[in-house]
C-alpha cells in the first residue's frame, strides 16, 4: 500500500523542546483524517514538520515520497509543490482580486502560460463553489468564502496531500460545517489526501472520520472522534 504520510517513531521538536514523542502513523492516498487535541498539544508543530517548516531529527518520516530526514532548505520547495496548505487565517493578498491571488501562486510555482494559468484558477474556484467571485477583492468576501479561496489555492498544483491547520477556527458553526463537507468531498472526488487539524469536536462528531489525537505528548490513532 502506498502512503502519502509515513512517520515511524518520530520526535517532534519546537525550539529545542520535544512536543511529541514516538509518533508513528501512516496516511493512505485519498484518505481524510482529523488531527485533534487541545491548544498546545502539538498539532501545529506536527503539521509544520510534515511541510518542512520544522526539521525531523528523531525517527523516520516521508511525505508525498519525499524523505523528511534528508530534507534540505533548497529541497523544501520540491516537497511543498506536492502539498496544499490551508491556514486558519486565510492569508490572502488583500491588494488584488481573488483570481489574481491564485495567478500569483501559479506564477510563483513555475507556471508560464497565462491562458492555462487563468483556466486552472477558474477550475479550482469552481471546484470550491465560488467561480462567480473571481473578480472580487478578499474584503468583499465572507469568512467562509475566503476560506474556500484558501482551499482553492491549495488545490492549484494538484497536490497529493492537503494539510489544513484549524481551517474552521475563525468561522461560525454553519460555515464550519460547509468547509468540512467541502474538504471531504474534494478528498473523495479528486483522491487528494487530507489531514485536518481541529479542536472543533462538534463538527468532527457530525462528519466522523479516522482521527489522530494529540494528548500528553503522544499521537493516538482512533477510528473516529464521535465519543470524545
Amino acid at each position: 500500500m502506498e502512503y502519502v504520510i509515513d512517520l515511524q517513531q518520530a520526535g517532534i521538536y519546537q525550539a529545542g523542546n520535544r512536543i511529541l514523542k514516538e509518533v508513528s502513523f501512516q496516511l493512505h492516498r485519498s484518505e481524510f483524517v482529523y488531527l485533534v487535541g487541545k491548544t498546545g498539544e502539538g498539532k501545529s508543530s506536527l503539521l509544520k514538520t510534515l511541510y518542512g517548516d520544522l526539521p525531523l531529527t528523531e525517527g523516520r518520516g516521508e511525505v508525498a515520497g519525499v524523505s523528511l530526514n534528508t530534507l534540505k532548505f533548497k529541497t523544501i520547495p520540491m516537497l511543498r509543490r506536492k502539498l496544499g496548505i490551508v491556514f486558519q487565517d486565510f492569508q490572502l493578498l488583500s491588494d488584488r482580486s481573488i483570481l489574481k491571488n491564485l495567478l500569483f501562486v501559479l506564477h510563483a510555482t513555475g507556471w508560464k502560460d497565462k491562458a492555462l494559468m487563468e483556466r486552472r484558477a477558474l477550475e479550482v474556484l469552481d471546484l470550491v463553489g465560488i467561480a462567480g467571485k473571481a473578480s472580487k477583492m478578499p474584503h468583499e468576501l465572507s469568512g467562509g468564502e475566503q476560506q474556500r479561496v484558501a482551499v482553492a489555492r491549495a488545490l492549484l498544483n494538484q497536490p497529493e496531500l492537503i494539510l489544513a491547520d484549524e481551517p474552521t477556527g475563525n468561522l461560525d458553526p454553519e460555515t464550519s460545517d460547509e468547509i468540512v463537507r467541502m474538504l471531504q468531498k474534494i478528498c473523495s472526488d479528486t483522491h487528494t489526501a487530507v489531514l485536518m487539524a481541529s479542536h472543533d469536536y462538534l463538527v468532527i462528531g457530525k462528519y466522523p472520520q479516522r482521527t489522530l489525537r494529540c494528548v500528553n505528548g503522544l499521537v493516538l490513532d482512533d477510528v473516529s472522534a464521535v465519543n470524545y
